[in-house]
């Protein structure tokens, strides 16, 4: 059960990492209604920080004396935190976790993140340069266009506008988009997200505790599935690849996240998933199972992925809005959804909203997908 989720909105600071992420920290700990005394274990996901970057992080909160646990999974990081924490707590290892992400990217595209050196030295290991292929595979073998890429980014600044979470919160047209800084074709500036700053946080408890404790409303986290790229999987660059044999590491994750669970992708609410980029998102609604190959622009030009819509795709803005602070993404994300189903997101609520799922991938080498229910 989540029995408490805590958030610093993402943007840019002059907070260090561990003051960000113990704003995070104690905002969960006082939604769930405990304390430290009261935790486990401790597991905390980030990329680019530090050694003992949860524990110089919970020196500003206490010294509770348990095992804080650092994770890495690039972007899937703070995913990862909640998959050890679920399976602890199934084993009956553990009644209470506090799980924390935490980010304070540099500014700039993220660089040589799993690359060769060659590839490196070759240019390609900047991450625009992978999702504007795959953003190029999409639009030469489905129908969509630039103007669709740019739909995406018009949709997430939307529902932006209702976050004071996110950091960018103002609309923006679609000529705005098109009109931006070319950065890698067909992707301009304005569909890609920016690595940035921000923490979130979310208190994992066993059902018996979770009554024990008197929590009222808990969210049920439902799964938590998490893969890892196989020899199929395709990861660019790889101009060797061959047609058709393309697998989805997003597929799998969510094939296995549904399994545990016992629903479909028809039972979902709402979604939160990884628009690292425009065309991310399109992907992500053919392997998340919202439509059938080649209907991605289909599904986003009928208005059912925004809000008001059947199936409203990342109702806080996204990461095109939110921004991207890596290893706090995924539990931004969980923040999201657990305010979604206790229905206490202000004007970007979506209506009888009972089920969601958060997507994330890291580097294209690992994709989560989780299940949360009221």
């Amino acid at each position: 059960m989540i029995a408490g989720v805590g958030i610093h909105p993402f943007g840019r600071f002059d907070l260090s990492y561990r003051q960000l992420g113990a704003v995070a920290a104690r905002d969960a700990l006082a939604d769930a209604g405990i304390g430290l005394a009261d935790l486990d274990s401790i597991l905390v996901g980030n990329v680019g920080g530090e050694m003992a970057k949860g524990q110089n992080t919970m020196e500003l909160i206490g010294r509770p004396g348990i095992p804080i646990i650092n994770v890495e999974a690039a972007c899937a990081s703070s995913a990862s935190t909640l998959l050890l924490a679920s399976q602890l707590i199934n084993s009956g290892a553990a009644r209470a976790i506090l799980c924390l992400g935490v980010e304070k990217a540099p500014r700039g595209f993220i660089a040589a993140s799993g690359f060769e050196q060659w590839q490196i030295e070759s240019g390609l290991g900047v991450n625009p340069v992978y999702f504007a292929l795959m953003a190029q595979e999409l639009l030469e073998t489905t129908d969509a266009k630039a103007a669709d890429l740019a739909e995406v980014s018009v949709k997430n600044h939307r529902h932006a506008v209702a976050n004071p979470n996110a950091m960018y919160r103002r609309e923006v047209t679609q000529e705005d988009v098109l009109g931006s800084r070319m950065v890698c074709p067909p992707l301009t500036l304005l569909m890609l997200c920016a690595p940035n700053e921000g923490a979130a946080a979310a208190v994992l408890v066993s059902a018996s505790y979770a009554r024990e404790l008197g929590i009222s409303r808990p969210v049920r986290l439902n799964s938590v599935a998490m893969v890892s790229r196989t020899a199929d999987d395709w990861f660019v660059p790889a101009a060797s690849r061959q047609a058709g044999r393309r697998t989805s590491l997003t597929a799998r994750a969510a094939a296995s996240a549904y399994e545990q669970a016992g629903i479909g992708p028809a039972d979902i609410d709402v979604i939160e998933c990884q628009d690292t980029d425009a065309a991310s998102e399109l992907w992500a609604y053919r392997d998340l199972g919202l439509c059938e190959p080649g209907s991605e622009t289909a599904l986003l030009r009928s208005g059912e992925t925004a809000l008001g819509g059947r199936v409203p795709v990342n109702p806080s803005g996204g990461l095109l809005s939110k921004g991207e602070p890596l290893g706090a993404s995924g539990l931004g994300q969980v923040h999201e959804i657990v305010q979604q189903l206790r229905g206490r997101a202000g004007a970007r609520q979506v209506t009888g909203a009972r089920t969601g799922i958060c997507h994330v991938m890291g580097a294209g080498h690992n994709a989560a997908v989780l299940v949360a229910s009221r």
